[in-house]
C-alpha cells in the first residue's frame, strides 16, 4: 500500500511538472513604441492619445501623442482605441505559496512555532505554479506572496509573475513582517463544553505583553554583542532601523485602536494595518498615526448582523477621505487574487472615480510595499510592467488584456485555463 501510495504522489507531481505554466519571456531587446491607447497613468492623470517608449525594460518617455513631435522609434505597436494601466499589483496573497489546498503536500505558507520573523515565504515561492500564470490574463502581473500562522508568520516578498524561478521573481525580498495581532474576544470551545458565542478573552492582554515583550528582548538584542546568534531576534532589525514594514494582520475597532498605541510605545516606525475590517470607524486615528492600510477581500459578505450590506465596498471610501493611503488585498488567498482589478471596479459604485479606484491596486500597493521607485505609475524611469486592455479592465466586460510586458518583456497571456477554453469552444463550434 506504502508503495502505491508513493507511485500516486510521483505520478501525480509528474502531471503537474508537464503543465507548468508559459515559458517566461526573453529580455526585452531594441525599443518598443506603444502608441494611440488611453494611458491611465496611475496616479489620477489620463491621456487620452498616447505615445510611450519603452527600451531595456523601462519606460523612457509618456507623451500626449496629439501635441508632442516626439518620433515613433522601434518596434511599433498600434492600440489604438484601447486602454494602457499599470500592471495590477496584488498584496496579501499566498500566490506561489498553495497550489491545491486540498492537498496537503502543495502547501508551504506557514512553519511550525509562534515566531517565525526569520522565516521568509520567498524561498517556498513556486514560479512555475499554474495558478501564479493565471493571474496574468486579468493585469496582475505582481504580487506579495505572504508567510501564514503563528503569532508572528514570518517576512513576505514582492514578486513578479513571469519567472523561472524565486530569484528571477524576487522584485524586492524581505518587504516586511507580518504579525497575527490576538483577539479580544474569542469564540467558545463548544467540543469542551463552553458557549459557542462570542466571550471577552481573558488572555488578550497577557497576548499583547508578550508580543511586546519579543519586540523587547529583540531591541536589546540587536543592540549587544553581535557574536551571539539568535535569528528570530536578528530577523527583528527592520522593523527596529525603519526599513521593513510591520504588517499587523487586525479587524476589530478595539484592536485597531490598541495597535496603534503599541506602534508608538514600541516606537515603530512603519506599520501596515491588514484586513481592517473596521478602520473605517477609526479612520481618523489611523491617519494622525500615519499608518497605510491593506484592506481584505472586498468581495465578502458583512461580518455582523448589523452591518451595511455594501459595507466592504463603502468603507475604501470613508478611509480615503481621511487621507489613509489604501490599497485593496485578498485575505492571504491565492486564486482570487486574479479578481482584484474587479474589486477595485467595485468601489466606483460605492463613491470612488475610476482613477481614484485604480491607484488601490496600482499607486497605492506600490507605496505601502516599498517598489514606488518602480512599479504602480506610468512614469519615465520606472520599470516597463505594464497592460494594455481591450476595454475598461476594471470591469469584467471590458478586462480584454491584448498585451502585458513586465519588464519590458512580453509576456505570454495564455494559462492552462485559457487553453481549455479554447480547446472546448472549439468543440462546441463543431458540434453546431
Amino acid at each position: 500500500m506504502k508503495t502505491l501510495n508513493k507511485l500516486f504522489i510521483a505520478l501525480f507531481f509528474a502531471t503537474l511538472s508537464m503543465q507548468a505554466q508559459q515559458t517566461p519571456a526573453i529580455a526585452q531587446t531594441g525599443e518598443i513604441t506603444l502608441t494611440g491607447a488611453t494611458a491611465h497613468i496611475g496616479n489620477g492623470k489620463v491621456i487620452e492619445k498616447s505615445l510611450i517608449f519603452i527600451k531595456d525594460g523601462k519606460i523612457t518617455g509618456v507623451y500626449d501623442a496629439r501635441t508632442t513631435k516626439m518620433p515613433l522609434r522601434g518596434e511599433i505597436i498600434n492600440v489604438d482605441g484601447q486602454h494602457i494601466y499599470p500592471g495590477f499589483i496584488a498584496p496579501d496573497t499566498t500566490l506561489g505559496l498553495v497550489e491545491i489546498s486540498a492537498v496537503r503536500a502543495t502547501e508551504d505558507q506557514d512553519e511550525v512555532g509562534e515566531y517565525n520573523p526569520h522565516i521568509e515565504a520567498i524561498v517556498a515561492y513556486n514560479a512555475e505554479s499554474k495558478v501564479v500564470e493565471s493571474m496574468r490574463p486579468n493585469g496582475v502581473l505582481i504580487a506579495q506572496a505572504v508567510p501564514q500562522g503563528g503569532t508572528i508568520s514570518g517576512q513576505s516578498s514582492v514578486v513578479q509573475l513571469d519567472a523561472w524561478n524565486w530569484e528571477d521573481a524576487a522584485v524586492k525580498r524581505g518587504d516586511g513582517i507580518h504579525l497575527n495581532w490576538p483577539n479580544s474576544y474569542r469564540r467558545g470551545r463548544w467540543w469542551e463544553g463552553e458557549d459557542p458565542g462570542y466571550s471577552p478573552n481573558k488572555d488578550y492582554k497577557s497576548d499583547i505583553t508578550e508580543i511586546e515583550n519579543f519586540i523587547a528582548q529583540s531591541k536589546a538584542f540587536t543592540s549587544g554583542d553581535s557574536s551571539v546568534k539568535n535569528l528570530p531576534y536578528a530577523a527583528m532589525q527592520g522593523i527596529l532601523d525603519g526599513t521593513q514594514n510591520l504588517y499587523i494582520h487586525v479587524d476589530s475597532e478595539k484592536e485597531i485602536l490598541d495597535v496603534l498605541k503599541f506602534k508608538e510605545a514600541m516606537n515603530i516606525e512603519k506599520v501596515v494595518l491588514v484586513g481592517a475590517y473596521r478602520g473605517y470607524k477609526v479612520a481618523d486615528a489611523i491617519a494622525k498615526a500615519n499608518v497605510s492600510v491593506i484592506l481584505a477581500r472586498v468581495h465578502s459578505l458583512p461580518d455582523a448582523e448589523d452591518d451595511d450590506y455594501n459595507i466592504s465596498f463603502k468603507m475604501v471610501k470613508d478611509l480615503i477621505d481621511a487621507k489613509v493611503t489604501v490599497a485593496l488585498g485578498n485575505s492571504g488567498e491565492y486564486w482570487q487574487s486574479r479578481n482584484i482589478p474587479f474589486y477595485a471596479g467595485q468601489t466606483t459604485a460605492h463613491g470612488l472615480s475610476f482613477e481614484d479606484a485604480l491607484q488601490l491596486i496600482t499607486k497605492n500597493p506600490a507605496t505601502i510595499l516599498g517598489v514606488s521607485d518602480k512599479l504602480g505609475t506610468l512614469e519615465a524611469g520606472k520599470d516597463a510592467t505594464l497592460i494594455v486592455s481591450k476595454g475598461n479592465a476594471l470591469e469584467m466586460s471590458g478586462n480584454t488584456i491584448s498585451h502585458a510586458f513586465i519588464n519590458g518583456r512580453s509576456i505570454s497571456l495564455e494559462s492552462h485555463q485559457t487553453e481549455l477554453y479554447k480547446r472546448y469552444m472549439e468543440k462546441y463550434e463543431r458540434a453546431k
